[in-house]
């Protein structure tokens, strides 16, 4: 379906999606706030500067990156899509070269210009998902067969293996290869195929992991975290300590106890613990009740919306947004190894925050055409 046979304008955003995106920032911003107040037991100069990061660079830009893309007709990211995602492979190649990648934690996963920085992952992942529902729109009912559908995954999936295990950044690998999988499953692909595509990426992960002594430590520790509970097995037995003492309703906002001296990364990766500790079970099922929500309402969106690449667009954005939001909760509660995702709208990260909010605007864009 070409850009010029889609519905017009049915009225404005869809105000549901834009209220529970809302709802994620402000309460997304609060929970960090309390994090960041573990900071000050170092000093209050680490806590000013993140804190003006996440306002500035991640509320405040990402809310500027929300209204553009929101006012951009979403047939443009069809049309310039694939520049767009070349631009971000260019960007993912800088940080391998030397004086522009930023090393850091034993990975080369930022670029650095005029003392600031970037994840150029985050800008990927969005330039990934435009240019793969720009794709299978393209070949429409082709997308069940290997030539159009199977093989051009195999291949995008391949492209970002090499460009993100690089780095190395395996969880983000996951991410952005499972909304490929996505979109391909709704545009019609083959499950038989996928199932063949699923074998042969569980060997290359089985190769990996054998490769990787750092991923066999988490496997390990995900197995027994008490096996080494002062080393690899810390931040999740604190996580542990953290949620369980939240009870039913929690400590209260700003009280959280763990966060000052015990939780690894209170305002990154181990945000949800605190949060859980400050706002306990029932605070907890809220954020993943949110989280839910969004996505409901967003897969509502792209069942009304009348051309395939836009449904495309608004399922592989929820997948990168919600799958790694979940996969970071489920390793606070130790059901799947550590990953070190972040948990997007609430953990530190100005890039991270910048480009969710930009693929929200990227959906009240695309609901504007939807059936009412």
């Amino acid at each position: 379906m070409s850009s010029k046979s889609i519905a017009k304008k049915s009225g404005g955003v869809d105000k549901i999606f834009l209220f529970l995106t809302i709802i994620l920032v402000i309460v997304g911003f609060f929970i960090f706030y309390s994090a960041s107040l573990g900071l000050l037991a170092g000093g209050t100069v680490k806590f000013m500067s993140v804190t003006f990061n996440q306002i500035v660079f991640g509320i405040l830009g990402g809310g500027i990156a929300a209204t553009i893309t929101a006012f951009i007709p979403y047939t443009f990211w069809r049309k310039w899509g694939f520049l767009f995602f070349g631009g971000s492979v260019v960007l993912m190649l800088l940080v391998f070269v030397p004086h522009v990648g930023i090393f850091h934690g034993g990975a080369r996963r930022w670029i650095g210009f005029g003392g600031a920085s970037m994840q150029p992952a985050e800008f990927y992942k969005i330039g990934f998902v435009l240019y793969t529902a720009a794709w299978f729109a393209s070949v429409k009912q082709k997308a069940s067969t290997l030539k159009f559908g199977t093989i051009p995954l195999i291949i995008l999936i391949a492209l970002s293996a090499g460009l993100i295990l690089m780095q190395p950044d395996t969880e983000t690998f996951l991410v952005v290869a499972a909304s490929a999988v996505a979109i391909y499953l709704v545009s019609g692909g083959q499950w038989k195929h996928l199932f063949l595509i699923a074998g042969v990426g569980a060997i290359g992960l089985a190769v990996l992991v054998s490769q990787r002594p750092y991923l066999q430590q988490r496997i390990s520790t995900f197995m027994d975290p008490s096996k080494d509970a002062t080393g690899s097995g810390y931040q999740i037995q604190q996580s542990l300590i953290a949620i369980g003492s939240g009870g039913l309703t929690g400590r209260g906002f700003g009280q959280s106890t763990q966060k000052f001296a015990f939780l690894p990364e209170p305002i990154g990766d181990s945000i949800f613990a605190v949060a859980s500790e400050e706002f306990g079970f029932v605070g907890s099922v809220a954020i993943i009740l949110l989280y839910i929500m969004f996505a409901f309402q967003a897969l509502r969106i792209a069942t009304r919306v009348p051309d395939p690449f836009g449904a495309y667009v608004i399922v592989g954005i929820i997948v990168l947004i919600v799958l790694q939001s979940f996969m970071n909760i489920a390793a606070m509660l130790a059901i799947v190894p550590l990953s070190g995702t972040p948990l997007l709208f609430i953990s530190h990260g100005g890039t991270a925050l910048f480009f969710t909010m930009a693929s929200a605007g990227i959906i009240l864009n695309i609901s504007r055409y939807q059936k009412r």
